[in-house]
Order: C-alpha cells, then sequence, then structure tokens
C-alpha cells in the first residue's frame, strides 16, 4: 500500500555522504518540526535524474527556501558511495541531502518501489516528490512514467508549497 496524504513517514536511517565524511542520517531527524521535500529517483547519474530532475532542485533550491522549506533531499536505490559520487559530481554535496536507500527498504515502506529489470536496474524507486511537515506527508506526486520529471519537478512542489 502507498503511503498516503496525512500518514507519518517511517523511519530510516542512510549513511550519507558529507564534507566531513560518512554520517547517519535518520529520516525521524531530516523531519522533525520542519518542513521538508523529499524526491526520489529511480537512479544516480541516469539521464532524467542527472539532467533534469535533480538539477530542477538545486536551481530552485532558493525558491523553495524562501517559501519555508528547511530541508530539501533526494533519495534513490544505490549505496552511499555512488550517491556521495552524484552529490560531489552535480554540485549538490553540503546543499541537500543525498539519502541512499541501499537497499530499497524505505521505499517499500512507502510503497513506492519500483521492479525496473526489465531496464536492466532492478528493484528501485518509483519518481516522485512530496512536501513533509514535521514528519507527515502534506503532498505527494508520483510519475506514471520513471522516464519522466513534471509531476514530482521540482517547478510543480514550488507551487504546492
Amino acid at each position: 500500500m502507498t503511503i498516503a496524504i496525512g500518514e507519518r513517514l517511517p523511519d530510516a536511517t542512510f549513511k550519507e555522504k558529507t564534507k566531513d565524511g560518512p554520517v547517519e542520517t535518520r529520516v525521524s531527524d531530516l523531519v522533525k518540526g520542519k518542513k521538508t521535500v523529499i524526491f526520489a529517483v529511480p537512479g544516480a547519474f541516469t539521464p532524467t535524474c542527472s539532467l533534469n530532475h535533480l538539477p530542477g532542485y538545486l536551481d530552485n533550491l532558493d525558491a523553495l527556501k524562501a517559501k519555508g522549506v528547511d530541508e530539501v533531499a533526494v533519495l534513490s536505490v544505490n549505496d552511499w558511495h555512488v550517491m556521495g559520487a552524484w552529490a560531489e559530481h552535480s554540485g549538490g554535496m553540503g546543499k541537500i541531502h543525498f539519502l541512499p536507500d541501499w537497499n530499497g527498504e524505505f521505499v517499500k515502506a512507502l510503497g513506492l518501489d519500483a521492479d525496473l529489470s526489465g531496464g536492466g536496474l532492478g528493484l528501485r524507486s518509483k519518481r516522485f516528490s512530496m512536501l513533509v511537515e514535521d514528519g507527515v506527508v502534506k503532498t505527494l506526486n508520483v510519475e506514471d512514467n520513471p522516464g519522466q520529471a513534471t509531476v514530482s519537478a521540482a517547478a510543480t512542489m514550488l507551487e504546492q508549497v
């Protein structure tokens, strides 16, 4: 069952690469008492994710913060080394959180996992975005097609914040 608007996010701990080395980032700490945008991509370094989805959030980070967003995080079923390399390569390190759901446990708990074995990717996350306030989902935007980033794009989120 997919998480719904009004429900509380499940907790999880991610090993996140930062400028100072790896740290543990708990979802509950990331969202507690905050307005947080979380968006997910099927894979770091993949074309739509790297050329469209992530850059939109990096380009609109100041606008999101101006509307009261405290934290922005990108989530992908990748390991922390891959997510760390993507953070560095994209220029996003230290600006947003790059959360590696290495085994898909968190996206499974959300009901937002996807079997992309047909494309050679295996278990991944659906492409989505959500606005979370103090741990509760306020908006949820799930793409019908993993190769598109429109309903889950930063521009859409800016209208919802």
